[in-house]
């Protein structure tokens, strides 16, 4: 009789199940520790070959830049002339799509799956996240699981972003709070290359 760690019961199936799940988590947290190295080589082309090759979807002139770290890279999707800073946090875990000409600051931590508090396990549940078109994106903020933020809309610096965030609005604070709008509603900018050795 097979059992799991909380004790309960598995059939020989369920078992077999968990088996399988444990190796796939084995191979993706080798996958993330290559990527961890990957991210310390001051080259965008080479991030870039090594994460497409890991799964990630990146558009035409964007750019992921150093030290940044996945989970599940198989599940993002990077628009075009898309810049993500040092230091970011993706998590592909459920579907993060984030659109073109949107600019991710240093340091910001996107998650899609969180712990459920009224779960009897603590199981997780995941959500995907969507960012839009013309986004900016400040330091250090945290947007957490089942958010859509939508085109233009800028999130200040340090904000904790819990639900979505309409388009071109300019948020901010913990939680965050819609603080304004921009007055830009047609924006076209191209942001440019990242910069060399980041």
């Amino acid at each position: 009789m097979f059992k799991d760690k909380t004790g309960r019961k598995l059939s020989g199936k369920e078992a077999f199940l968990k088996i399988l799940n444990r190796i796939y988590n084995v191979v993706l947290d080798f996958e993330l520790m290559v990527l961890r190295w990957v991210s310390h080589v001051p080259s965008h082309i080479f991030r870039k070959l090594i994460y497409t090759l890991a799964g990630m979807r990146i558009g035409k002139g964007s750019a992921v830049h150093m030290w940044a770290n996945f989970f599940d890279p198989s599940g993002i999707s990077i628009g075009e002339d898309t810049i993500i800073g040092d230091h970011a946090f993706l998590d592909g875990r459920a579907a993060l799509t984030i659109g073109s000409h949107t600019d991710i600051a240093s340091s910001v931590m996107i998650y899609n799956s969180e712990h459920d508090l009224e779960s009897e396990r603590f199981s997780a549940r995941v959500e995907p996240v969507t960012i839009g078109d013309y986004v900016f994106v400040g330091p250090r903020v945290t947007i957490l699981p089942g958010v859509k933020i939508g085109k233009g809309a800028v999130v200040a610096a340090g904000a904790v972003v819990t639900k979505d965030v309409p388009e071109f609005s300019i948020v901010g604070g913990v939680p965050a709070i819609k603080l304004g709008e921009r007055k830009n509603k047609n924006p076209h900018y191209i942001l440019g290359r990242a910069r060399l050795f980041q």
